[in-house]
């Protein structure tokens, strides 16, 4: 072989070779226009539920700190609500009980009191009783 039939055959191997280079290059573009027409509409839609359900979980997370904190502001108030009111039935109780004793002193000491008017006019009734049967 001649040298010109050598360069015209190594012209002709790298002619093949940018033949394949680019009929494999367009395979490569017809393969990820294909995946992507499968694929990006799925993943679109999947990202769009993402981002809603995103969006619904922050808003949980804030109203769920929100409501904590409100549950720990209830639970003070609670707890100083439910000492006020012991303290109140503690003293109502002690107040009830300190009067109804001053009622029955009270009553006691007027009780007394007639007893004696009675024992004085039973003293009296006895007398007059002896003097009239004389």
């Amino acid at each position: 072989m001649s040298e010109n039939e050598i360069k015209s055959q190594i012209n002709s191997k790298q002619g093949e070779i940018t033949k394949i280079e680019g009929e494999a290059k367009e395979k490569k573009t017809s393969a990820e226009n294909e995946v992507n027409n499968e694929f990006n509409p799925k993943i679109q839609d999947i990202e769009s539920k993402l981002n809603v359900e995103q969006g619904n979980l922050n808003e949980a997370v804030a109203k769920l700190a929100e409501w904590n904190t409100k549950k720990k502001e209830l639970n003070t108030s609670i707890k100083n609500l439910t000492k006020e009111l012991s303290s109140l039935n503690k003293e109502k109780s002690k107040k009830l009980s300190e009067k109804l004793k001053e009622i029955d002193g009270e009553t006691k000491e007027k009780i007394k009191n007639i007893n004696v008017e009675i024992k004085d006019l039973r003293k009296k009734l006895t007398a007059l009783e002896k003097t009239t049967s004389a």
